[in-house]
């Protein structure tokens, strides 16, 4: 795809971000990241979305090259979280006579962001269009997709869905190798991944749109098949398994529940459970482990007992989970005690506070090291795991 084309009268004026290491501060971004932004030429001119205040300079440049000496109408916020909204007020200093059109509830939050500056707003609401003239918007509410304010925006002419945060995906563009899924799936689940009604709330709204490209405020844009995307992001939205496989995630201090929990998916391997991942919590990208496990239908999770709990990096790795809302899984637990072993019964309390959780038995019970012995308990769970 030229990205500096979306149609003939769309054009990408986006930015990629090779330098910031932390996603809002906590997701890597081994390949950068894109803040994308798009020009709408037509009688009047609309700018759909600015950039995080760190590409600034280079996206100001984009939008004026693409506007050619002639002034943009509005510029369409459709979603204030800085990534994107960093940059409105250098735009507004650069085309002072253009318009804000953003939700009310947008109007509403714009000043935590910009005190002191006034602003001509043009607030829309669900079923407002917008004419520039051959191209009609229509604005589509989208509350928390993943903020309150959020709207997407459908342009009737080329069929295009201006879609915010939603079909977003990790990546610079210029480092785009047509795998969409992988860094699409890790950014679903850590930033959009806890509000599954409100997505598939807006695919039945997108549903009745005659939708041929997707121009998300990350990543490529999506044209041709869009049946790949959609079908992935309804079952990611319904919490439903993506993968048959089984998720191994652990936390080891000394090597002996790694020992362990390496010793199971050898053991599933021989079984053919489908695919099978696993993932040292203390050191693999924590993100990454959430993915994995909205992936698979199936997780294992393997800890040692630790000052009364259990390991902290596993009641980490919980703690995501509850707060991303993960549910409809089934969970099996490997669990690890020189003296007092009882990991397995806390962290399978902390599961029990999720919806729709089904635990595999047997338990896996190791004291200190793995033996000979243990190696029954392994098969077993495996047994269990491979009938599931």
């Amino acid at each position: 795809m030229n990205y500096t084309k979306v149609s003939e009268e769309i054009k990408y004026v986006g930015v990629d971000d090779n330098d910031l290491d932390l996603f809002e501060g906590q997701y890597i971004l081994p390949e950068g990241v894109s803040y994308n932004s798009y020009v709408i030429l037509d009688e009047k001119i609309a700018v759909m979305d600015a950039v995080d205040i760190r590409k600034v300079s280079e996206w100001l440049e984009n939008v004026k090259t693409v506007l050619n000496g002639k002034q943009p109408d509005f510029l369409v916020v459709q979603h204030l979280e800085p990534d994107h909204s960093g940059s409105v007020l250098k735009f507004h200093e650069a085309y002072p006579n253009a318009k804000l059109v953003m939700s009310d509830r947008a109007k509403q939050m714009l000043p935590q962001f910009f005190e002191g500056v006034s602003f001509d707003i043009l607030s829309v609401k669900e079923g407002d269009t917008l004419s520039l003239g051959s191209h009609e918007l229509s604005f589509i509410a989208a509350p928390m997709v993943h903020w309150p304010e959020v709207i997407v925006t459908y342009d009737k002419k080329d069929k295009v869905l201006f879609a915010a945060d939603a079909f977003g995906k990790f990546g610079a563009i210029e480092k785009y190798d047509g795998d969409w899924a992988c860094e699409a799936r890790r950014y679903y689940f850590n930033i959009v991944g806890k509000y599954g009604v409100q997505v598939q709330g807006l695919l039945k709204k997108a549903a009745a749109l005659d939708i041929q490209t997707i121009c998300p405020l990350h990543g490529p844009v999506l044209s041709e098949d869009l049946t790949p995307y959609l079908s992935l992001y309804n079952t990611w939205s319904k919490y439903e398994a993506e993968t048959n496989g089984i998720f191994i995630a652990y936390a080891s201090f000394h090597g002996n529940t790694a020992a362990a929990a390496n010793a199971l998916a050898e053991a599933l391997e021989e079984k053919n459970c489908g695919k099978i991942a696993i993932s040292d919590l203390s050191r693999d990208d924590m993100a990454e482990a959430i993915e994995d496990a909205f992936r698979y239908d199936t997780i294992v999770l393997a800890a040692p007992t630790y000052d009364g709990s259990f390991a902290p990096v596993m009641a980490d790795f919980i703690h995501h989970l509850q707060s991303k809302n993960y549910q409809n899984k089934k969970v099996a637990f490997i669990e690890n005690g020189s003296w007092a072993p009882q990991a397995a019964k806390l962290m399978k309390s902390e599961m029990e506070k999720l919806k729709n959780i089904t635990f595999i038995d047997p338990v896996v019970t190791i004291k200190s090291v793995m033996k000979k012995a243990d190696a029954a308990q392994i098969q077993a769970l495996a047994q269990a795991l491979a009938v599931r």
